[in-house]
C-alpha cells in the first residue's frame, strides 16, 4: 500500500515504515538482541564456562582436561603448561617430546581436550588453554594427581577362632571415581567366584567399600588375603584360624573377643613377695639365743637370702 498510493517524490520517504517493520520484526529495534546474532563468523570467540576447572586424577590412569571455545573461527587452540610455560599442544599436534600429552578434538565440534596418559604426581599443577587471537584469550584448569590405595580395616595379621566367620571390609581411599571393580585374593585365587561355600563378596562402587565374609573358617581358610580395587593399588592381610585361643587380634565371628584376663597387677606382687619371703624364711637358720645385751642372733644362710630377693625383682 505505502508504494502505490505514494507519489514517486514521496516514495524513498513511504518505503522508511517497510524498514521499520522488517527491522522490528527481526527483534533488531526496540526489542532484546536474538541469542544467534553474537554467533555470526564476525564476533570474537570465548570460552564455555560449563567445563570443570578442576580435575582429580589417580596415577596411571589418564587424566582429561575439557575446554570449550565458541566460535573459533580459524583461530588455533594451545595447552600450556603453567609452572614453565611449556607448550604442549597447538591444534592437535603434540610440541613435547613427552608423549603421555595428547590433544583431542573431533571435526566441527567446540571441545578441545588434553589427555594425560598415566598421570604421576609431579604432573599436578595449573594447564591453560589458550586461543590465539590478539590479544590472546586463556582458561586455567587444575590437575591434583593422587595416589588411590586400598586398605584393610584391622591389623595386618589377625588370629581367628576355628569355626568362626572371617569377616574382612576394604575400602578404596583417595579414588576419585568409585571403582569398576574390587577383587578379593587368597593367595593367587580370586575369592569373588570362589567354589567353596559359605563365601560371600559384598560389593558397594558408591561407597568405594567391599566386604570379605567367610562362614565357619577352618584352617585351610587361613592364608594371606589381598583386595585389589580396579584404580588402586592394593592391600593384603595375614589371617590364621587356629584350634582355641590366641592372645592377640583375635577375631570373632559372631561374638566379642574374650581373653582371660590377667589379675591385677598388686595382687600378683603381693603374692610373689610373700612366696618369696617364705622360701627366704624356710632358708634362713633361726637360732633364738637370749644375750645380756637383749639382743637376737640370727644365723642366716646369706646366699639363699641373695637368691630369695633376686628372685623378687626377676617377678617384678
Amino acid at each position: 500500500m505505502w508504494t502505490t498510493d505514494c507519489p514517486r517524490a514521496l516514495k524513498a520517504i513511504c518505503l522508511v515504515p517497510l524498514w521499520l517493520v522488517l527491522l522490528l520484526d527481526c527483534g533488531l529495534v526496540g526489542g532484546e538482541v536474538p541469542p544467534h546474532y553474537w554467533e555470526t563468523p564476525y564476533s570474537q570467540p570465548y570460552f564455555d564456562n560449563s567445563s570443570r576447572r578442576e580435575v582429580t586424577a589417580t596415577v596411571g590412569q589418564a587424566a582429561l582436561l575439557h575446554c570449550r571455545v565458541r566460535n573459533l573461527g580459524d583461530r588455533a587452540v594451545s595447552w600450556i603448561r603453567k609452572r614453565d610455560l611449556h607448550i604442549l599442544t597447538v591444534g592437535i599436534l603434540t610440541y613435547t617430546n613427552d608423549q603421555r600429552f595428547q590433544s583431542l578434538h573431533s571435526e566441527g565440534s567446540d571441545e578441545w581436550t588434553l589427555r594425560i596418559s598415566s598421570p604421576q604426581p609431579r604432573d599436578s599443577g595449573t594447564y591453560e588453554c589458550q586461543v590465539s587471537t590478539e590479544p590472546k584469550i586463556s582458561q586455567g584448569f587444575r590437575l591434583n594427581v593422587v595416589v588411590s590405595r586400598a586398605k584393610i580395616l584391622g591389623n595386618a595379621e589377625l588370629f581367628i577362632k576355628s569355626g568362626s566367620d572371617i569377616n574382612l571390609t576394604c575400602l578404596a581411599m583417595q579414588s576419585p571415581v568409585p571403582p569398576s571393580f574390587i577383587y578379593w585374593y587368597k593367595g593367587k585365587r580370586v575369592m569373588n567366584y570362589s567354589q567353596r561355600g559359605g563365601i560371600n563378596v559384598i560389593t558397594e562402587r558408591s561407597t568405594r567399600t567391599s566386604k570379605l565374609l567367610i562362614a565357619k573358617a577352618t584352617p585351610a581358610d587361613s592364608g594371606n588375603y589381598t583386595c585389589s580395587p580396579s584404580s588402586s593399588d592394593s592391600a593384603s592381610v595375614v589371617v590364621h584360624v587356629i584350634n582355641g585361643e590366641h592372645p592377640a587380634a583375635m577375631q570373632h565371628g559372631n561374638s566379642s573377643a574374650s581373653c582371660l584376663r590377667p589379675p591385677p597387677v598388686p595382687f600378683v606382687l603381693a603374692t610373689r613377695m610373700s612366696m618369696t619371703v617364705a622360701a627366704v624364711a624356710w632358708n634362713c637358720n633361726w637360732n633364738c639365743n637370749w644375750s645380756p645385751d637383749w639382743r637376737w642372733h640370727w644365723n642366716i644362710n646369706w646366699g639363699n637370702l641373695a637368691a630369695g630377693l633376686l628372685g623378687l625383682w626377676s617377678w617384678s
